[in-house]
């Protein structure tokens, strides 16, 4: 397993599927030497690094409906739909602590993906590289445009990871994983459209044409990449884990059974491919 990588989507809300997915792996004590992960894959991944196997679903179920995590509040407030301090300063912090300690010392690899505004490309920070800046590159992989600030760190302007990478199987290849277990939030047959409202984000983001120009460009990013992942698939290089059943949460979603049905599905998906996916793991 020395050579695998473990490469998690995004999504939003819909990451509650990834949350479902890790904790029966944690269960199972199944841990990869390698993950990678942007925006809310990369904050489940860090709890997933860190062996709390509980947290996620503490975080992205339990608090959902707290008025700071999700609320018009804190889009009248502060022009964020997801209140940011409340998700990367109180909840690690506070009301359900990060294990910093645990993160730091964990012997497995931990990628996060952002996307750098100026440029437009995908930058990766590895956990060997910045071991002391999980939160701020997870803030950073986490901040939607028109949903939330850019994060300024190495001087560079960064934001949601998933508008240059969404499924950063590639990085995972360049890093020298031949084989990759990816868990997806989408099911198998999506085909993402086109960004709305690209007429006001050229508007709000008119000194950034390389951010404009990653999110002109994303939906055909995305769907390049599902068809090598599909591809690579069928050549026995990658093992997919993506939701059975069709999707009932959004990017945006605070109905708390609805998410707990999407955790429990991915709870469930992986636990009925385990043995292929031991299988997977164990072949050369």
């Amino acid at each position: 397993m020395t050579q695998t990588g473990l490469v998690l989507e995004g999504g939003g809300s819909r990451g509650v599927y990834t949350a479902g997915v890790l904790h029966y792996l944690m269960e199972q004590n199944i841990y990869l030497p390698y993950t990678i992960g942007v925006s809310a894959g990369a904050c489940n991944g860090s709890s997933y690094i860190a062996r709390q196997i509980d947290r996620n679903r503490t975080v992205n179920i339990d608090f959902v409906d707290h008025p700071e995590y999700l609320s018009l509040r804190n889009w009248i407030e502060k022009r964020q739909i997801f209140g940011m301090d409340f998700l990367f300063d109180t909840l690690p912090n506070k009301l359900a602590p990060f294990n910093f300690d645990a993160y730091y010392e964990a012997d497995e690899e931990f990628v996060i993906g952002v996307t750098d505004c100026k440029t437009g490309e995908a930058l990766f920070y590895k956990k060997s590289e910045y071991p002391t800046d999980a939160v701020t590159l997870l803030r950073a992989s986490s901040s939607l445009p028109m949903f939330a600030p850019m994060v300024e760190f190495d001087g560079k302007y960064l934001m949601d990871g998933g508008i240059s990478d969404p499924i950063p199987i590639k990085q995972s290849e360049r890093d020298g994983n031949t084989k990759n277990v990816i868990v997806l939030t989408r099911n198998r047959g999506y085909v993402k459209k086109p960004q709305s409202f690209m007429r006001y984000l050229r508007k709000k983001y008119a000194d950034f044409p390389g951010l404009i120009e990653a999110m002109e460009k994303r939906h055909a990013v995305y769907n390049e990449t599902l068809q090598y992942i599909f591809d690579e698939e069928k050549k026995g290089n990658v093992f997919v884990i993506c939701p059975s059943e069709k999707l009932k949460v959004g990017r945006v979603e605070r109905n708390k059974n609805k998410l707990t049905s999407l955790y429990n599905q991915g709870y469930q998906d992986v636990k009925s491919v385990e043995h292929r996916l031991k299988e997977f793991l164990s072949t050369p």
